[in-house]
């Protein structure tokens, strides 16, 4: 089901959902563009309408931070869970080596790719990975690149890169692409690599692995959380009020 949560489009699914809406369009070669949504992103396309309108392109908007999931329900959207980017990544996988699909890596550095690739290799090893390439290249070279994913013949791809990079990257090649099911996992790469610890499982119950990656690079992140966590807060905060409002006016105009 497909609403609209504070002027962007969410798709409820749950976890089992989505991975079979990655399944089937692997299975029938159908292409298939999942956005994951989280607070930052919600946050930052409010004042890009570049990045919006790429977001509102995509064919699924998942919800992948627990803040909006709690927006989601305070708002009274019901959502029966999160659909967090990297299990999201991690079960497609695991029904790519189960089936016999291929997929490709786009993104991180070439060290991160590879220890990715290898761990991917020694948790899932019946894998067979169409093709990487790190996420470290211009814009002039995004022809060839395109060229090589297309010719992999990779059933989905998976790209590691930041937004709004990557959305940018898809809104101008994912029709030339060839790919199926098509992801953007952030640094998903970089934790699957161990560059990166994941937050404890308790932090990610209570949406507080933005806390945790506070923790881990406390000057690079904690900027960044506190200004979009804020200005989410007032987001959140002025379309309760508006929805709590219309509903106030709505009661008073059926009373009369």
């Amino acid at each position: 089901m497909r609403t609209v949560l504070m002027g962007c489009p969410v798709d409820i699914l749950t976890m089992t959902e989505t991975v079979e809406l990655a399944r089937k369009s692997m299975l029938e070669r159908k292409r298939v563009q999942h956005v994951a949504l989280n607070v930052a992103k919600l946050v930052n396309l409010q004042s890009d309408p570049i990045l919006a309108a790429d977001v509102a392109g995509s064919d699924v908007v998942g919800i992948d931070g627990m803040g909006i999931v709690l927006a989601a329900r305070l708002l009274g959207t019901p959502v029966p869970e999160r659909v967090a980017g990297i299990d999201l990544f991690t079960n497609v996988i695991a029904v790519c080596e189960k089936e016999g699909f291929r997929p490709f890596l786009l993104g991180a550095t070439e060290e991160v790719l590879g220890a990715a690739v290898r761990e991917l290799e020694r948790i899932y090893p019946s894998l067979a990975i169409a093709g990487t390439r790190n996420g470290y290249f211009g814009r002039d070279e995004e022809p060839e690149i395109v060229s090589q994913i297309a010719r992999s013949g990779a059933d989905c791809l998976f790209i590691g890169m930041p937004t709004p990079r990557k959305e940018r990257f898809l809104a101008a090649h994912r029709d030339s692409l060839g790919v199926p099911f098509i992801m953007g996992v952030g640094g998903s790469l970089d934790v699957v690599a161990g560059h990166v610890n994941r937050a404890p499982a308790l932090l990610q119950s209570f949406g507080l692995e933005w806390l945790y990656r506070v923790y881990q690079e406390p000057r690079r992140m904690w900027w960044r959380y506190t200004r979009t966590n804020s200005l989410f807060a007032g987001m959140l905060a002025k379309a309760i009020m508006k929805r709590n409002f219309g509903a106030l006016s709505h009661h008073f105009v059926s009373s009369k």
